[in-house]
């Protein structure tokens, strides 16, 4: 069952702000992936392990999935996983006004992230135009984004906002799952397969 957090509420205008990326990591300099929505974070967790050659930032609104990945973080040794709370828009507009615009994402993912079905709620989604915006002048060029999701009309919509943004283009190949070469699936993605129900996904190429 989907657990609704609603991202404009007050709430989440109060935030701890990101800290330098070159603070975050054992090795600063290895290529990042940023999972927007990353849950309790297993799905990063079996990333960081089995990638140690790529850092790994996980980014949650559910204050307490964010707060038991941080825990379960100081518990391992794991030097190239770093979690983040909070509305993920807010923390990178944050971020951009108080360092240098300099892009360091490899990659970035939106796993079956929160449908809103009723359009009145369409604004919550956390793919907008305005948002994809800011997330694109945080990746490198040619940088990847994935987007996956069991909703179609979901699908749609992302696919839509992306294409109309100009500044992403489509990669026909699923070959290019560079930071997750295992094809290592989130707990959504185990759940839905094991329903036989259909996953939509599409990669994407920052062209500029």
């Amino acid at each position: 069952m989907r657990q609704h957090v609603n991202p404009l509420s007050e709430h989440y205008k109060k935030f701890e702000p990101i800290p330098p990326m070159e603070l975050l990591f054992g090795m600063p300099n290895l290529p990042l992936h940023i999972d927007i929505g990353c849950a309790s974070g297993d799905f990063l967790f079996e990333l960081a392990n089995q990638n140690t050659s790529w850092n790994y930032l996980g980014i949650e609104i559910r204050e307490k999935l964010a707060l038991n990945a941080q825990s379960k973080l100081k518990n391992s040794d794991l030097t190239n996983l770093f979690f983040l709370y909070g509305n993920v828009d807010n923390l990178i507009s944050e971020y951009l006004n108080r360092f240098s615009r300099k892009p360091f994402a490899d990659s970035i993912s939106l796993n079956f992230p929160d449908p809103w079905f009723k359009k009145k709620h369409h604004k919550r989604r956390v793919l907008q135009p305005d948002f994809l915006i800011r997330i694109s002048e945080i990746m490198k060029e040619s940088a990847h984004l994935y987007i996956k999701s069991d909703v179609k009309d979901l699908f749609d919509y992302m696919n839509l906002v992306i294409s109309e943004s100009l500044i992403f283009e489509k990669l026909e190949s699923e070959n290019n799952y560079m930071f997750n070469p295992q094809n290592i699936k989130t707990e959504r993605e185990i759940y839905v397969s094991s329903k036989k129900l259909p996953i939509y996904k599409q990669i994407y190429q920052r062209k500029f």
